[in-house]
């Protein structure tokens, strides 16, 4: 088995309504359960919340120096991701089909680094 990540950005997701967050929540609620009852699921979260504050942590100097910048220049933000553990990429392929987007949203999926 392999760990997959599936993810997608929310840049490319409009605004939401309450009730269509409601809805995509209980979509992916569903795809979970699907991937659950298959075996393949670790993890899922809905992202990164572009507002909150953030830090950076240049190690360079011989100890951790903690500030608030300068940040990774993006356009993109982790909109939220599955993390998945199947067979090989065509698996993870099928599995990221039934993953519930928002019209204009695309998925990513990329296998994860074994050691």
């Amino acid at each position: 088995m392999a760990l997959y990540l599936i993810a997608f950005n929310d840049e490319w997701v409009p605004e939401l309504t309450l009730e269509e967050l409601h809805e995509r929540g209980a979509s992916a609620r569903e795809v979970i359960g699907e991937m659950t009852n298959a075996g393949v699921f670790v993890f899922s979260d809905g992202g990164l919340d572009a507002s909150t504050a953030v830090c950076s942590v240049d190690p360079s100097s011989g100890s951790p120096l903690f500030t608030d910048g300068p940040y990774v220049e993006t356009k993109e933000h982790l909109g939220g991701y599955y993390l998945i553990d199947c067979a090989d990429l065509d698996e993870a392929i099928e599995i990221g089909r039934d993953v519930p987007l928002v019209d204009g949203a695309t998925l990513e999926i990329r296998p994860l680094v074994e050691h």
